[in-house]
């Protein structure tokens, strides 16, 4: 499996999420956009969103801030939250 830190665009990184979302938390792959809600669309709960952060620490060898893994609400932000966490970009 491609690693996250091997993958630089934001692309990349929803695709990498799709399996993700698809093998760990078994969500058929069509219910997955960039607009599709975390807690409403995908049922992703409070659990979940903690074993997804953990996933991401995983492979990216990097921790996500927990503030700002809080303001997230769609795949869109895990991605650009993501992108921005492999390029050490500043938290949005």
């Amino acid at each position: 499996m491609t690693q996250i830190s091997d993958i630089t665009t934001k692309e990349e990184i929803f695709a990498y999420l799709v399996r993700t979302f698809v093998e760990e938390f078994e969500i058929e792959a069509h219910a997955i956009s960039l607009e599709a809600t975390l807690n409403d669309d995908l049922d992703i709960d409070s659990i979940d969103a903690v074993d997804l952060m953990v996933s991401l620490k995983n492979h990216t060898g990097k921790k996500l801030d927990p503030e700002v893994f809080k303001k997230v609400r769609t795949v869109g932000d895990v991605v650009d939250a993501v992108f921005d966490l492999v390029n050490d970009q500043p938290s949005r």
